[in-house]
């Protein structure tokens, strides 16, 4: 059995195909804890998907959304696993919330695997479907500096989700996060 020791959200920040959404999805079953994709929440507050955001009123003004979004989220009373959107974390309003409110983790990849999972995909705004390395070095060097303001970091790689997820909840209770308990039969 796996337990939440600190009345906290867990945020997951990263870019865009690091694996935030699954690693989240997993890590909320095996706490038994709501999962939140604040993306989600963006698309559903505002009726719209995030590309058509981005299209209709420009990434400056779906960022002052996005930060206000990631307010109502991080200071909701119950815990929950609460997965960014790869730029929600640049905020230093954001992150002096989320300091307060959650336990942060960068879920920190590499350019090559990054640009493998997001390859192809169309609803990344800021990442082009074809050719998106570039795109992607850009963006690893201007945010990963920022992401390093997390609590802590948990390196991802070309392996199963089970084991990034495990790995996860390891780190997490070596930094006293969660309490791994053997059931007893």
């Amino acid at each position: 059995m796996i337990k939440l020791k600190q009345n906290k959200i867990i945020l997951l920040v990263g870019m865009m195909g690091c694996g935030k959404t699954s690693l989240g999805k997993i890590l909320s079953r095996k706490l038994h804890l709501p999962f939140v994709d604040s993306d989600k929440e963006i698309e559903r507050a505002s009726g719209c998907s995030i590309s058509d955001l981005f299209a209709t009123y420009g990434e400056a003004e779906f960022r002052k959304g996005e930060e206000r979004i990631m307010e109502r989220l991080l200071k909701n009373e119950e815990p929950c696993v609460l997965s960014s959107g790869g730029g929600a974390f640049l905020s230093l309003k954001t992150q002096e919330i989320a300091k307060k409110y959650a336990i942060s983790v960068w879920i920190r990849a590499d350019v090559d695997l990054l640009s493998r999972r997001t390859e192809g995909r169309n609803h990344r705004p800021l990442v082009p479907a074809k050719d998106n390395k570039k795109a992607i070095e850009r963006l690893v060097n201007e945010c990963y500096p920022l992401y390093a303001k997390a609590d802590m970091i948990l390196d991802t790689r070309q392996e199963p989700i089970g084991k990034t997820a495990s790995r996860l909840i390891h780190l997490l209770a070596e930094r006293d996060i969660l309490e791994i308990k053997k059931e007893h039969k």
